[in-house]
């Protein structure tokens, strides 16, 4: 079958100029045009196809935000999401904090436009989490919550607490935060530390969320808070388990499963289950090397809405081409 585009001649090009002009700018049905030309409404829809095929007639989106919108289809039909929103090419290529705040505008825009003031929203510790904080600008007065602890070693500006305040401030609502790290020593004292009155304030809104916006770590240096917190040791052994992706200090494994590991009792952090109750859950997963963790995610069901860039999403299309999601 030949792919040449079809040429018209010069009589026909003004023919389905005029006829493209009808049905695009006028807003004339194309049984209308067909009348007004004689021919068949099939006829119609035949020139204008052939219209846009030719490259006579270009149809252009001015989206208000830099979103690639074929691409981001294509994710969501292949995960079954509710929205995806994937930065365009000419805006992923770039450096990674400047990578970051233009993935946590869209995020912040994102929110900004859902959020009511009947929500409760969480707020797990990531760098693109916090660049949508310094970006978010307007939001109802609603209960903003801190969904697992601080990560040792950080700077104060970027550690959960502070934005959850900075998130809770723009509307004037509530913020419950965390005050404890991340990842504790032992079972002990996780247990001592949630029984504090401040941690179990905070742990009894996450049966209240509405909303959460979190980031997709990969398990591997770099990628992941808790990662990142363990010991050599440590990591490796969750890693033979199967560990593949993390979000909010809760593992899955390739497949989107809940990955059981003893970590679970050393973390300040909302549950699995907690977390698949949310009805919304905003997640951003962006870079190549996150793929296959953005790939687990997706596949475990709790996502709703996934931020990523155009780089994750050539890699996250082959890995659900060669094993569709469930």
């Amino acid at each position: 079958m030949s792919t040449k585009r079809q040429r018209f001649r010069l009589t026909d090009t003004f023919t389905a100029a005029s006829i493209a002009h009808r049905f695009y700018t006028q807003g004339r049905s194309k049984l209308e045009i067909a009348e007004e030309f004689g021919i068949s409404r099939f006829k119609v829809a035949r020139i204008l196809s052939s219209a846009q095929e030719s490259g006579l007639v270009r149809i252009e989106f001015d989206l208000p935000v830099p979103v690639d919108l074929p691409l981001s289809d294509e994710v969501r039909a292949a995960y079954g999401l509710r929205r995806v929103l994937v930065l365009n090419r000419a805006q992923s290529k770039a450096d990674q904090p400047e990578l970051r705040r233009r993935i946590g505008a869209l995020a912040a825009e994102l929110l900004t436009e859902l959020a009511t003031p009947d929500d409760v929203i969480g707020l797990a510790w990531a760098r693109s989490v916090n660049a949508m904080a310094e970006a978010v600008k307007s939001l109802p007065k609603c209960p903003i919550v801190q969904l697992c602890g601080v990560q040792a070693g950080m700077d104060m500006r970027d550690r959960s607490v502070e934005t959850v305040g900075r998130v809770a401030a723009v509307g004037g609502g509530d913020a419950y935060p965390i005050y404890g790290p991340l990842v504790l020593p032992d079972r002990r004292t996780t247990d001592i530390l949630r029984k504090q009155p401040g941690i179990v304030e905070t742990f009894d809104q996450f049966q209240q969320l509405t909303k959460a916006v979190v980031s997709i770590g990969a398990w591997q240096p770099g990628e992941s808070t808790v990662y990142d917190a363990l010991t050599p040791s440590e990591r490796d052994s969750i890693g033979r388990r199967g560990a593949t992706a993390e979000i909010a200090a809760r593992l899955f494994d390739e497949n989107g499963n809940a990955l059981s590991t003893g970590l679970a009792h050393h973390v300040l952090a909302i549950t699995h289950d907690q977390l698949r109750r949310v009805p919304e859950v905003i997640a951003l997963g962006y870079t190549e090397p996150k793929a296959e963790a953005i790939d687990a995610v997706l596949r475990s069901g709790i996502v709703t809405t996934l931020i990523t860039d155009a780089a994750a999403v050539d890699r996250i299309l082959n890995l659900a081409a060669r094993r569709p999601p469930e």
